[in-house]
């Protein structure tokens, strides 16, 4: 006789209402416990639910919009090793799903806690159209008889009929940027007179503005996988993950999938994506808009997939760095390898049913690809530098491709400062000594992008995101970030002027996190050339005691903005002075550094001129000698959990008012381009005849 038992995962224990019923409720477990038979149990169900997890329904974890698709998932461990599972399936709402669960053994290839003899039961890219609470349930069966059950639950967020529809959606993404980093950006950029603003950011004009919450899956610090999927899925990720839920098993891109906005929009509206950063295109951000991983890292495959699954993406425009990725592995400077790629199995359920059912391409281990050829082949023009991007034709154009550095670009400080000088008729210092000193400015690739994208008559999603705000705090390198936020702005002001103009876009600015607790402390007391003196003397009692000013202290610092935008020098007299919340350990002198940190991901970052470079914020700034001491251990600020501004523009933007999660900005998007012709859900298996869900 087969012997029943619901998973006790997660549930919580059962509290005694008094020492009688305490004593007998024991008793009773002895009893049980005595003629108990061990029984095989669930250990992770998949998507997250607090009903497995603690047993209790609310907060509901995992969201979709009506036919948005995600996969089912369960691993299933025998009660001993002498057993196993044999079967599995999965029920929606008490109805089976009308799809073999895919069944993987962990013999191979699963996490060290796993037990060998544990099991991975997937259903892939299923989807409900029914908006409102589903259960949905695992059930296993192991080697003796003996059965398991175990239950989740989700909800199906309703797409509401009225509101005007969006053609297009922008989303500027400014990596790591708090409420301090656009403060920062409008004190330089804007100036202040007697306490007005002269000149606002664009971010700061638009209408509607809410505060944004960013924890992850696993973490109330997040980074920029699940803080920018967050947005775009609907759904928390854990740290490193991007649009997969986490499972048991250690191949990369083989977990979970949650479907992206560009996906679905791609699917039920035919729109199509553009991906625009400063960072290389392998990075979190712009491929938690398009790629299924969860190791962030993983380069090959993730720049493979831009190409391969252009099909269920709709990527038309792709542009940042990392030509590294790109090239044969063969070739000087590549960083393609097999340890990071990926090629699904065909005889394996358990990856074959990727390409199956969410049409994913089944991949190869080539790390000598020339994958920017094969973009080229795919139609895709290709711009290797700013004189390149310039000359492309929009009009002629119906993909663009551009990578303008190995790895991440260069930032605004570095990119003005190889333009003046050059100019000026001398070399451009660090953009020459990193090899590309005719780099685009962010909102010049904005403009490009926009320009092909227009052409799309579905309309589109585009994302852009200022990078090095993020990587530049993690430095606590305090004018380059500042000036990547003046750069960012620019782009935003870029699309805004876009959406004004047309009527039909909805443009969010926002972040993905806070990084490094910047905090404006105040104004420098001294000219710039005294300020130089002091960092000679040297120490705190001379670089801090006798330079910030606090309170009226710090007056308004005055930058003079150059016809380019950017501040003629950042080296003023009295200028802002910033200080970290999150900060490692570093010498500081106050002052604009000559050169950036070295920059780990540059594939000739160990050779000269590069590797002369301040290898950390311990190698910098040194002759000053005043150490400030850090709140975190390593040689790098790190991310915090603040909330975060959201700025919105354009039909649709008063929803994002108020305090919200950043899987609720997903909804907000979807229903401003609501109008989806809602694809087939989930096929049901009821008796009688198949009902549709």
């Amino acid at each position: 006789m087969k012997k029943h038992t619901v998973s006790t995962r997660g549930l919580p224990s059962r509290p005694s209402s008094n020492r009688i019923a305490g004593l007998w409720f024991a008793s009773a477990l002895v009893l049980l416990a005595a003629g108990a038979q061990a029984a095989p149990s669930v250990s992770r169900l998949t998507p997250p639910s607090e009903l497995f997890a603690s047993g209790r329904a609310a907060p509901v974890i995992a969201r979709f919009l009506p036919g948005q698709r995600f996969d089912l998932q369960a691993t299933l461990r025998p009660d001993d090793a002498s057993k196993s599972i044999t079967k599995a399936s999965f029920a929606l709402d008490d109805k089976p799903v009308a799809l073999t669960a895919a069944l993987r053994s962990c013999a191979v290839g699963c996490l060290p806690a796993v037990p060998v003899n544990a099991s991975i039961a997937t259903v892939r890219a299923v989807s409900v159209l029914q908006p409102g609470l589903h259960t949905f349930t695992v059930s296993g069966e192991q080697s003796d008889g003996q059965t398991v059950m175990a239950k989740g639950n989700f909800e199906v967020v309703p797409l509401l009929k009225g509101g005007q529809k969006v053609k297009n959606i922008i989303i500027l993404l400014g990596d790591g940027m708090g409420a301090a980093q656009r403060t920062a950006a409008r004190i330089v950029a804007g100036g202040y007179a007697q306490g007005k603003v002269i000149n606002p950011l664009a971010m700061d004009t638009f209408p509607v503005t809410g505060m944004v919450k960013t924890a992850s899956l696993n973490s109330v610090v997040t980074d920029s996988a699940p803080g920018m999927t967050g947005y775009v899925s609907g759904n928390k990720n854990n740290n490193n993950e991007e649009g997969v839920f986490p499972d048991d098993t250690v191949d990369a891109f083989d977990n979970p999938r949650i479907e992206y906005l560009s996906e679905y929009l791609h699917r039920t509206q035919g729109k199509a994506l553009g991906l625009v950063t400063t960072a290389d295109v392998f990075d979190a951000t712009p491929a938690g808009n398009a790629v299924h991983s969860s190791n962030r890292g993983a380069g090959t495959g993730i720049v493979d997939q831009y190409l391969d699954d252009r099909k269920l993406t709709g990527l038309t425009v792709l542009m940042g760095g990392g030509r590294k990725w790109f090239v044969p592995s063969t070739t000087a400077g590549s960083a393609r390898g097999d340890k990071s790629d990926y090629a699904f199995s065909d005889t394996d359920a358990h990856t074959a049913d990727i390409v199956k059912r969410w049409g994913a391409t089944p991949g190869k281990l080539d790390k000598d690809r020339d994958l920017l050829a094969d973009f080229e082949t795919a139609g895709f023009a290709y711009a290797p530098d700013k004189t390149a991007l310039d000359a492309i034709d929009p009009r002629k154009t119906e993909r663009l491709l551009g990578l303008f550095a190995h790895s991440n670009m260069n930032v605004a400080l570095d990119k003005i400062d190889g333009r003046r000088s050059k100019q000026n008729g001398v070399g451009g210092r660090v953009v020459d000594d990193y090899g590309f000193p005719d780099q685009p400015m962010l909102d010049e690739m904005a403009a490009k992008a926009l320009a092909v994208l227009e052409n799309q008559k579905k309309g589109f999603v585009l994302m852009v995101e200022g990078a090095s705000i993020d990587k530049q705090a993690h430095n606590m390198d305090t004018e380059r970030w500042m000036l990547d936020t003046i750069e960012f702005d620019r782009a935003v002001r870029l699309a805004q002027e876009f959406a004004r103009k047309r009527g039909d876009t909805l443009v969010i600015v926002t972040a993905d996190h806070e990084c490094s607790g910047a905090a404006l402390i105040g104004g420098s007391r001294v000219t710039d050339a005294r300020l130089q003196e002091l960092v000679r003397e040297g120490g705190s009692s001379n670089i801090r005691d006798k330079v910030v000013g606090i309170y009226e202290q710090a007056g308004f610092p005055k930058y003079k903005i150059a016809t380019d935008g950017f501040p003629e020098t950042t080296d003023i007299d009295y200028r802002i002075l910033v200080g970290y919340g999150a900060n490692a350990d570093r010498y500081e002198d106050l002052r604009t550094n000559a050169r950036p940190l070295q920059d780990g991901q540059q594939p000739f970052v160990k050779k000269e001129p590069l590797s002369i470079y301040p290898a950390n914020p311990m190698a910098r700034d040194v002759d000053g000698k005043y150490l400030v001491t850090g709140q975190v251990p390593g040689d790098s600020a790190v991310h915090t959990a603040t909330d975060i501004p959201l700025s919105a523009f354009g039909p649709g933007a008063w929803s994002f008012t108020g305090v919200q999660d950043n899987t609720d900005v997903f909804f907000k998007l979807a229903q401003a381009s609501n109008g989806v012709v809602l694809p087939e859900g989930l096929m049901l298996a009821p008796a009688k005849k198949t009902a549709k869900r």
